[in-house]
């Protein structure tokens, strides 16, 4: 069984293979020979080998050799990769519904998801889960704790439950639902008419939730989308996200490949946003389908791109099954802006050390790459603005990282989880004072302030966890300090759009700006509008 298994592997290659020699210069008896020659080694490696060996592995690693010659972006994801993968773009798994932290050995309910099985059954954030089912909890590893809190949906767990005030521990029988994994991170006004949705991902339920965040706020004059950090996910969705601003008709990115045929992409009908005024936010982590909704936008005049220039990631990858619940996502075409842009910045053939060793270098630079596209000019369709093609989008408004306050010590904290770890003991300890002091976020976030005291026990609490204090580095890390306390504190007392208001509000130069500029029409016009002399 095993080694059908690897087999089909094989023919599965055979057959892109032929399909490769089909629609390439290439003659059938180069290929031929190729595949013949894989065929070859594999075989003498299974029978005449000095000791038994275990192809699978074998067989995985010269799929990836492969891949690893061509382009960064192909790449083959074995079983368990695509489990998670397909887990992360499908808007839900089955489990109880509980945010959880490993505190001391001990597994710690953070917060309960509302309507969750959690909650049903009455558990409490504070909670101890010290038995999952047989298993002894104490000790258990923070990456080992979804293995068995998650499982089929309607299936059973049983947990020992210990919580502060009662002697002896709870018991609860908790059956597993499925829980959403919510792609919209926040929503909320950021000024009069003005909303904010920041999205992290493009799932399957993307566009579900970012319609009913719009509709919370509306009505709108003017909104600002922010897909800094977002990596992409699934077209379909960046499709319908840029059709949501867009008038009908209009084309939102096009493709472009050797072996297949060229094809675009067009609204279907008029988008339910498409007079107010809209500001896009980017950074070096904005990727894929971030990409081509920035781009249908600026090429369009459609709103103001503030930011940094984006990760320029405009390779189309085809998932192909290998059989097995492995897969192989193949580079098959490149994506194109509305105006004809390419969104893939400069890539060698090969080396992909080399690939991402530049965009960590410009995400760790406190100046703005201008010069990571390859020189595509190009103008948007309205105004005729000069925009540039092959390495990302490039913001109409461009910001340089704000590094003011960021020190040795701060990074210590921040990297070894210790900002988080204190968060939590200190909501473990002042919760039901926090929620009587402050029933809802407005309250919080007006009156809610991090103390002189509150550092100086972060710090002593850093020590402990091996961070030397250093005096000078805390005063001048101070202010970013507060802040990120109150704002994990917000996102443990209401919700993840809590975080994102504190953060966004306190020192974030490129949501400041976008304020600024949706909420100053001429401004705003005068960047849309802008015609080249």
């Amino acid at each position: 069984m095993y080694k059908r298994i690897v087999l089909t592997t094989i023919i599965v290659c055979a057959s892109i293979f032929s399909i490769g020699a089909q629609t390439s210069k290439k003659s059938d008896t180069t290929d031929a020979k190729q595949m013949q020659k894989l065929s070859r080694v594999y075989a003498y490696l299974n029978k005449l080998y000095v000791e038994d060996v275990d192809m699978s592995p074998i067989v995985e690693s010269a799929i990836k050799g492969m891949l690893l010659e061509l382009d960064p972006h192909s790449a083959y994801l074995d079983a368990e990769e695509m489990r998670v993968s397909n887990e992360n773009f499908s808007g839900s798994f089955s489990g109880i519904g509980v945010e959880f932290s490993i505190l001391n050995d001990t597994l710690i309910v953070v917060n309960t998801i509302a309507g969750a099985p959690a909650e049903s059954v009455g558990i409490l954030p504070n909670d101890k889960i010290v038995k999952i089912d047989t298993l002894d909890a104490v000790g258990i590893k923070q990456n080992d704790v979804p293995k068995y809190l998650r499982g089929k949906k309607h299936s059973k767990v049983n947990l020992e439950v210990v919580r502060d005030g009662l002697s002896t521990p709870l018991l609860f029988t908790v059956v597993r639902d499925d829980i959403p994994i919510n792609t919209v991170d926040a929503a909320y006004m950021a000024a009069e008419k003005i909303g904010y949705i920041k999205v992290n991902r493009f799932g399957r339920t993307t566009m579900k939730e970012f319609e009913e965040a719009y509709r919370k706020l509306k009505p709108l004059d003017g909104l600002i989308l922010d897909l800094r950090g977002n990596g992409g996910g699934l077209l379909d969705q960046a499709i319908k996200m840029s059709e949501f601003f867009l008038p009908k008709d209009a084309i939102i990115v096009s493709t472009q490949g050797r072996a297949i045929p060229t094809s675009a992409y067009h609204t279907k009908q008029k988008g339910e946003f498409t007079k107010g005024r809209v500001v896009v936010l980017l950074n070096e982590a904005s990727a894929s389908a971030s990409e081509i909704v920035a781009g249908a936008i600026q090429d369009w005049d459609r709103g103001v791109i503030i930011g940094r220039p984006s990760f320029g990631k405009g390779l189309v990858q085809r998932q192909i099954p290998l059989g097995d619940g492995s897969a192989m996502r193949l580079t098959i075409a490149k994506y194109h802006t509305p105006s004809g842009r390419a969104i893939q910045r400069p890539y060698t053939k090969g080396d992909r050390d080399g690939y991402y060793k530049r965009i960590h270098e410009r995400m760790n630079s406190e100046s703005i790459d201008t010069t990571s596209h390859n020189g595509e000019v190009h103008k948007t369709l309205l105004s005729g603005r000069t925009v540039f093609g092959g390495g990302g989008i490039t913001p109409d408004v461009l910001i340089e990282v704000d590094t003011v306050g960021v020190t040795q010590y701060l990074l210590q904290l921040v990297g070894r989880g210790v900002v988080n770890e204190f968060t939590i003991i200190q909501l473990d300890k002042h919760r039901d004072s926090l929620t009587m002091l402050y029933p809802t976020f407005e309250k919080f976030n007006d009156n809610f302030k991090i103390t002189d005291q509150t550092i100086e026990e972060l710090s002593k609490f850093g020590e402990q966890r091996g961070v030397e204090i250093n005096p000078e580095q805390i005063a001048e890390s101070s202010d970013i300090l507060r802040r990120n306390l109150k704002a994990i504190l917000a996102q443990k007392l209401f919700d993840v759009s809590a975080f994102y208001e504190v953060i966004n509000n306190s020192r974030d130069k490129i949501y400041k700006m976008a304020v600024e500029i949706i909420n100053n029409e001429s401004k705003y016009s005068a960047i849309i509008k802008k015609l080249e002399k």
